[in-house]
């Protein structure tokens, strides 16, 4: 098994960057979920064009609620334990392009570095797995259709918190302070927006904070470490994959 992750693994490094592979793959996943959710909108109801103002600018490009409801978004529970695959895919849907944009911008702010410093297999299992603890606390209090990939950007910044969290040095005690700044604006932004989904938020971050005090900030160093890293990342990405595939069956039998 383990000759077999390596060699997967080295395959697939060739079609994705050298850099930051783990990022992109998220990247490329939630653009290409949004570009199909977007094109099942207007086949559904037709092109709208944005009502004038700031709400116009929020809307465009918005997302027909039954569109990601179908495509496997976040519902109050028992329904995400029923279908299973609710919890994975949200952190992979977005509802419109303002959405995806500040999402995947943070994304590419902060998601390199913490690749670089986990390794990317461990970065990809942190990424799902916190945006699966987000939608759980959602899903169990927040009784509404939730999605977005900011519930695994808050459980990143929750690691980076739990990374400086007694360090005393200069770097770490600055970092600290931004993300403290950010969790803030986020907090404002979450009573001050309708719509954001504050335990999404909530839970995401203390999943990152918990896994960020468990794992050592580093990559794998020793042959066994990356052992367990691969099959934690390979473990993920099926786990993405297999949602991927409930939701496409779940369409073909609808049609």
């Amino acid at each position: 098994m383990n000759f077999g992750m390596a060699a997967a693994s080295r395959s697939l490094s060739r079609l994705l960057p050298t850099s930051s592979p783990a990022t992109y793959g998220i990247l490329s996943l939630s653009c290409l979920l949004y570009g199909a959710s977007l094109l099942a909108t207007i086949r559904s109801s037709g092109f709208q064009a944005p009502s004038g103002g700031l709400s116009g600018i929020f809307n465009l490009g918005g997302i027909n609620i039954y569109v990601l409801v179908k495509l496997g978004a976040s519902m109050r529970w028992p329904m995400d334990i029923k279908e299973p695959w609710r919890l994975v895919m949200p952190t992979f849907l977005h509802g419109s392009l303002m959405h995806i944009g500040f999402n995947m911008w943070v994304l590419m702010d902060i998601g390199p570095q913490i690749e670089e410093l986990y390794g990317s297999a461990r970065y990809l299992f942190m990424y799902v797995v916190t945006g699966i603890g987000g939608y759980i606390l959602s899903g169990l209090l927040g009784g509404h259709v939730s999605i977005g990939g900011s519930a695994a950007l808050l459980g990143l910044i929750g690691v980076l918190l739990a990374l400086t969290t007694n360090r005393r040095n200069a770097a770490m005690q600055m970092l600290r302070s931004q993300l403290i700044k950010w969790l803030i604006y986020i907090a404002i932004m979450g009573f001050v927006i309708s719509g954001i989904d504050n335990f999404a938020h909530l839970g995401g971050f203390l999943s990152g904070f918990a896994l960020g005090k468990v794992l050592a900030d580093r990559p794998p160093m020793s042959q066994e470490e990356r052992t367990r890293a691969d099959l934690l990342g390979w473990t993920t990405a099926i786990i993405v994959m297999v949602s991927l595939g409930a939701v496409a069956f779940q369409l073909f039998h609808a049609t």
